[in-house]
């Protein structure tokens, strides 16, 4: 992809975070990258668990070079801006967090998502002025790439069991702001209340909210409580690995009857020989 292609998809995603609220769907492979884009999605985000499911790996397992194959696959799979789950920005230190970002800004992602848990061990949170050193490395290689990447600051605190979670993420999105984060993003929260304060601290600045299981809120509820995009992180390839569950018990049982649940050949063939 050219540097011109690449700047002009990050302008694009970074015009939808200028108002209202959008869904950022995260396919897994090509083939559900180009099925999002065909549905009207805007952009699309990667994720790094689904990504290492459909490899037989856990998620966090995946190397930096099978990361990035898989950075330019999503991205090459459609015209859609892709912001990039880049863990904890794949680096030992902030020297190798910025390769690394600029690496993955090269291969084709419009933002990536740097989250401040320690890839090593996922339970554990980065202090916070090693985080926003990393956040600053980022914004680095960020700034150096055509049309300026965008760049996510992922407070972990909740997914981690911090156990004053919600006071511990507010505190430190109002640093990774000031590191150079423009979109500020607190998985694992759920609750109005919870989803308006991390909205009022991140402010002027666009949130990002992770819904990975039903929150009893439509995308609208949460769009009027200030939240500008909405991701689903690993949610979608769950829901597909459920369906083959389900599938696989029916036929160790000797039916067919999930089979009946597919989506025709046809309909696919039609789809991807466009």
């Amino acid at each position: 992809m050219s540097p011109e292609a690449l700047a002009e998809r990050r302008e694009a995603f970074r015009a939808l975070h200028a108002s209202g609220c959008f869904l950022l769907p995260n396919p897994w492979d090509a083939g559900t990258a180009r099925y999002l884009a065909a549905q009207g999605f805007q952009a699309l985000a990667t994720t790094s668990s689904g990504a290492a499911w459909t490899r037989g790996l856990r998620d966090g397992a995946m190397t930096l070079d099978a990361t990035l194959a898989h950075v330019a696959e999503i991205a090459a799979a459609t015209a859609l801006p892709v912001n990039v789950d880049f863990g904890d920005g794949q680096g030992a230190g902030p020297d190798e967090v910025e390769a690394a970002c600029a690496r993955s800004y090269a291969a084709g992602a419009a933002a990536l998502s740097v989250e401040d848990a320690d890839e090593a061990d996922r339970r554990t949170l980065y202090p916070i002025e090693v985080a926003v050193a990393r956040l600053r490395a980022a914004r680095r290689a960020a700034d150096a790439a055509p049309g300026r990447g965008i760049l996510v600051g992922r407070a972990e605190c909740v997914l981690t069991g911090h156990p004053d979670a919600l006071a511990e993420s507010l505190r430190r999105i109002a640093a990774y702001a000031e590191a150079g984060a423009d979109v500020l993003y607190v998985p694992g929260i759920t609750t109005r209340e919870e989803i308006a304060a991390v909205v009022r601290a991140a402010a002027p600045k666009p949130v990002n909210l992770l819904v990975a299981r039903p929150i009893g809120l439509t995308l609208a509820e949460i769009a009027a409580l200030g939240v500008r995009r909405v991701s689903l992180g690993g949610a979608l390839a769950g829901v597909a690995w459920g369906a083959l569950s389900r599938a696989v018990a029916e036929l160790k049982e000797g039916r067919f009857d999930a089979l009946g649940a597919r989506l025709p050949g046809a309909e696919l063939d039609g789809l991807f020989g466009g």
